[in-house]
Parts: C-alpha cells; structure tokens; sequence
C-alpha cells in the first residue's frame, strides 16, 4: 500500500472535533503520521507441523517485537475474590491442566488478587516438570493499570519490576497498560518508558487494554509499538468491530478480547429463565455475572437475550457443542481479532472440553447469518455507552 494512501485512509480517522494533543513530554515535538514501515504489524499463524497446532496459535508482530499466543487464552480475573476461595495449591494444579491441554496462554493483571503470584508458582512448576518444548509455549500476559500520577522511568520500572518478581520471570511476555483518564497525557509518558524497557529486554511486547481508537491512533502515530489492545468484545458486545478494528485492519494491531462469554450469561445455564421473577433463575452471584448483566439491559433486555441464546443453542446443537463454545468462536472469527479470553475459576470449576471445541468449530453461512440477525435487533451499544473502554470512564 502506498504511503499516501495510507495516510489517506487514516485521515478518515480523525475527528472533526478533536484536537492534536499535546503533551510536556518528548513526545510532543516528535509525533508523526502514521507510515506502514514505522508502525505496521501484523499477525500470523505460528508455523507448525500439523493444521489444528497452525489454528490454536497465533502471532501477534509489531517490527522486530513478536509473541505467539494460544487464541483461547485463560482469563484469571477470577482469582481475584468473587467467585469463590482460591485454594493456592490447586489453583496450580489446575493451571497445569489447562497447558497440559494446550491452553498455555494466562491472562493476568496487577491487581487481580494473587494472579501473578500464582502464575509465578506455576512457572516453577513447569520449568521442573516439563521438558523445554512444553516450556516454549508457555505465555503470561499482564497488565498494569497505575493511578494517574506522573509517568517517570523510576515509577514506570518499579512497577514492571514487581510484576517480574511476582510471576517470576526475566521477561514479561506481554505488558497491556490501562489508563483512567485521557484528560492527562501521561499515558504517552508510561507507554514511552515502557517501550525503553522492551528494549533493555524486561518486557517482550507492548499492547493496551481498554483503550479508543481515537488514544490507540494517537499511540501509534507517537510511534508507539503496540501489537494490541485488549476489549470487551462479545455477540452483545460489537462495538469493536464498528471504529476499533478498522483501524486494526489498517495497521495490524490486533485485538484480544474479554467478556466473550459474558461471564457466563451466554451459556445454557441461562437458556428459557427469567430473572424479572425472584429466585425464580440462577442467582448472578459472581461479579463478572453482575457486570454483563448490565450489559444485556443496556443492549435490549432479557427478553432479547433469551432469543439470543436460543438461537446459540439452535447452532450448538447443530455442531454436537455448547453454546459458549460458539459465543466464543463467533468473536475468533471476526476481523482484527487475535484471541478470546475465558475465565478459569482454578480449582472450583473447568472447561477445558469446551475451550479446546472452539478450534474444531466452523460457522457456516446458515449459522452466523442467524446469530447477526439477532445481534443486530440490540441497541448500537456504541451510541449508548461509547468506544471500546469508555464503560470504564464514564462519570
């Protein structure tokens, strides 16, 4: 493609109404358009001897920076208090099951409880127990979400620093950064220092999470090498694919998304209930079942979301699966996206099973031309709440 349309394209980008930000920083005198050679990456299936190794995996690649991930990747929110006590020993036990069944990849943050720790633990585990084969396709993949103060090196690598010795490992895989309030430009700050650690070696990738397309081409035109950006993404959920992954497509940042399966909501445990009528329904005990909640009453209510789930249910049997296991491939399938996160309850609960029936699953025409037909009968989320993070940022 050629540089003037490219930037052509990324013009169509730009909103009447904003402004060109402007920082205190470094950045504020070297920000560029964007040029396929400074910022262009690209995903692409890890090489592998046989087909169903080429679909669970794939590389996310920004220059010389790459990470191959498992596309179902193991969300450990759940760990963080909510859903049940976390016994350590089996939480580790079950991590290694998951691997084991090569779901490799863990999805973890600085403040989800004992994640890291746990994580850490598990590593040790691994390095002891399994050949070094098994050990290269291992991946832990952080966030950090700091409080909005100001974004010196000495903060930023202190922060990282702890993340590293809580997982227990030189290197991070994959650091996603959060930031609460884009009024304050000291996100350009925290990103810029922690592209310098990329380089000393302490961070392998650099991605985002929760973050608008309006902040992700700011990024990348501040040459900011980012491979992707984390978000809510789910059959009620579309707004990323309405702004978010056109920009994606563009560049090559690819998404990782959560809330694919709604915590639950979207499963048959829900399918013919009506929670209007107390304790008539399974109770929405967890926090993620209490979030999405308010997700389906802002989309179209329950009502809605019964038809929803009998139609999931109609293409799950179809297949011999769940409906989870489609809710989840439905979103694999969509533009820009790399994985889909499911959460582990580790020890309390598994879906191994399930999890591994996504990358067996094809969605015919049939299937997917009756799941949109209802998906679209919702709300556009994106006028009700706004882009992809803004539920986190609202006052």
């Amino acid at each position: 493609m050629a540089s003037s349309t490219v930037f052509a394209s990324l013009n169509l980008f730009k909103s009447k109404k904003s402004t060109k930000l402007t920082t205190s920083t470094r950045f504020s005198h070297s920000r560029q358009q964007l040029s396929p050679n400074s910022v262009k990456c690209c995903s692409t299936t890890t090489t592998a001897t046989t087909e169903e190794e080429t679909t669970r995996r794939i590389t996310v690649k920004n220059g010389n920076d790459s990470l191959d991930i498992c596309r179902i990747l193991n969300g450990m929110w759940q760990t963080s208090g909510g859903w049940g006590r976390i016994d350590r020993d089996d939480a580790v036990e079950a991590m290694l099951r998951y691997a084991d069944a090569g779901l490799s990849t863990f999805d973890m943050a600085d403040h989800y409880g004992p994640a890291e720790d746990l994580y850490g633990i598990f590593i040790n585990r691994v390095r002891r127990e399994r050949p070094p084969e098994y050990l290269n396709k291992v991946r832990g993949l952080t966030k950090w979400v700091p409080p909005p103060v100001k974004m010196t090196s000495s903060y930023v690598r202190g922060s990282i620093d702890v993340s590293r010795k809580r997982m227990d490992v030189p290197s991070l895989d994959m650091l996603q950064f959060h930031w609460w309030d884009y009024s304050n430009p000291g996100y350009l700050d925290a990103l810029k220092h922690l592209t310098d650690l990329k380089e000393e070696g302490k961070i392998k990738t650099v991605a985002l999470t929760n973050f608008d397309m309006e902040r992700l081409q700011i990024i990348l035109e501040n040459g900011i090498p980012v491979v992707s950006n984390q978000v809510q993404h789910s059959i009620v959920d579309m707004r990323p694919q309405q702004k978010m992954a056109e920009l994606c497509q563009l560049t090559g940042v690819k998404l990782i998304t959560y809330g694919t399966v709604m915590g639950g909501l979207l499963s048959e445990k829900f399918l013919d209930t009506n929670l209007a009528i107390p304790f008539a329904g399974p109770p929405l005990n967890t926090p993620s079942l209490q979030k999405y909640k308010r997700m389906v009453d802002a989309w179209g209510g329950w009502s809605l979301f019964q038809t929803l789930l009998q139609t999931l249910k109609k293409v799950a049997s179809k297949h011999g699966v769940s409906i989870p296991t489609v809710a989840v491939k439905y979103i694999l399938d969509q533009p820009a996206v790399a994985g889909s996160m499911v959460g582990v309850r580790l020890g309390l609960s598994e879906h191994i099973q399930d999890s591994n029936a996504i990358f067996s699953l094809v969605l015919d025409e049939e299937d997917v031309n009756s799941i949109q037909e209802v998906s679209k009968r919702g709300k556009d989320l994106l006028r009700v709440i706004g882009d992809c993070g803004d539920e986190y940022r609202r006052a």
